[in-house]
């Protein structure tokens, strides 16, 4: 069923429900187990998969991830108040706080807002420059959210020859063997760049001194994350809602032997218990690019639940924050049984590249997002050595379900 955009809030008669508490962080699973977020960076780029997942490499997160981060935790703050208490005002008025308490919680998250936003760097690869490059899969964005997973194979040691052109040093062409590889400008997105600078307001502090920018990025962000919240007030009345659950952790077992967890944003529950899957979304990426993989995160949900709990989720809305637009998917259950095909047949391919060290790196549009690029072979990087101590299976490659780290909450990466 195609999804559709709708606009009305929902209507008075929603049953109320106590908020469940924050679930508790299951064991370390003995066995394989998936997040949607994880699962979503192999089927985008095996490559992105091992830096996150078995290497865990430390990702800095940018001003536009962490406005999400804030957003999240006002909205989850928000339903705490009393149904009639749940204005905008009241909303906006919840920002400086939690902001507070975020810095109180990372001090480094400041830092983000004492410099400038980078460079814009070279622009993203173009789909022709992308399939040249590996012949791995399509350029245009994320794989669908169904079908066989491509096997990966092996990431050569000193990475193929740029889709621009051969690497110095190569001994192609001008005899220059012992030429030095010179360092390739990062590749940043143009939507990347530009979602950079509205969350810290540069493009309304350009005559702003230098002695009082960091302030003024700061006021700009904390506006940014305001502008968002409206919104959500565009779309939903949260006087009219009581979710059942929220920041909750799910999980379940498929045959036995691959978990599958991770956290949602929302859950409603009808009088009649119809439910509804929630997920804000408040960063700037192009929805074109990135909202296959945000469906692909919702039908994963839908499916934790429906064998959780045997009942298939009536609804998955995609709240769109910045357009002030819902998007709503109904899925069923003979579609929830072929994507649960899919997953197994994606945790049997992590397997198995985990096995054979093997994780290949897949161009496309979302490179110009991810932040190791310096240690792709696409852009002249050599991957780190495999960790030695990263076992073939069990839990290296989901301990932290659904979360690449705390502050990468509206990633289109993560």
């Amino acid at each position: 069923m195609a999804a559709q955009p709708v606009s009305p809030p929902p209507q008075p008669g929603e049953t109320p429900v106590a908020p469940a508490a924050r679930s508790r962080r299951p064991e370390t699973p003995a066995g394989p187990s998936l997040s949607p977020s994880r699962a979503a960076d192999f089927k985008t780029c095996p490559l992105l998969f091992r830096f996150r997942t078995v290497d865990k490499l430390p990702e800095t997160p940018s001003a536009d991830q962490v406005r999400g981060t804030l957003v999240h935790a006002v909205l989850e703050r928000l339903f705490d108040l009393p149904a009639a208490d749940r204005t905008p005002e009241a909303a906006a008025a919840l920002v400086a706080p939690e902001w507070d308490k975020l810095v109180a919680q990372e001090p480094e998250l400041a830092s983000i807002f004492a410099a400038e936003p980078p460079a814009r760097g070279r622009p993203a690869p173009s789909t022709a420059a992308a399939v040249s490059g590996s012949g791995s899969g399509p350029a245009s964005g994320p794989a669908p959210a169904s079908g066989p997973v491509p096997a990966s194979g092996p990431v050569p040691a000193s990475g193929p020859v740029p889709a621009s052109g051969p690497v110095p040093g190569s001994g192609s062409g001008s005899g220059d063997v012992d030429a030095p590889v010179l360092p390739v400008s990062p590749v940043r997105d143009p939507a990347a760049v530009e979602a950079e600078i509205d969350a810290t307001g540069q493009a309304a502090l350009i005559d702003i001194p230098g002695s009082s920018a960091e302030a003024a990025r700061i006021a700009a962000f904390l506006s940014g994350a305001r502008d968002l919240l409206a919104g959500y007030f565009a779309v939903e009345d949260p006087r009219r809602l009581q979710p059942a659950e929220r920041e909750t952790l799910i999980s379940t077992m498929i045959g036995d032997e691959l978990l599958l967890r991770g956290y949602i944003d929302r859950l409603d529950v009808s009088p009649a218990g119809d439910l509804r899957v929630v997920d804000y979304k408040t960063g700037g990426a192009p929805r074109e690019a990135f909202e296959g993989r945000a469906l692909f995160q919702l039908k994963f949900y839908a499916l934790v639940l429906w064998r959780a709990r045997g009942t298939v989720p009536r609804a998955l809305r995609l709240l769109y924050l910045k357009d002030a637009e819902a998007l709503d998917y109904s899925p069923d259950a003979g579609e929830l049984e072929r994507f649960e095909r899919t997953l197994i047949a994606l945790s049997q391919a992590i397997e198995r590249a985990k096995r054979s060290q093997d994780f290949r790196p897949k161009p496309s549009r979302l490179c110009g997002w991810c932040s190791h690029q310096s240690l792709c072979p696409e852009f002249g990087g050599t991957p780190p050595p495999y960790p030695v101590t990263a076992p073939a299976g069990g839990p290296t490659a989901d301990q932290e379900p659904d979360r690449v780290g705390a502050l990468l909450r509206d990633d289109p990466l993560g």
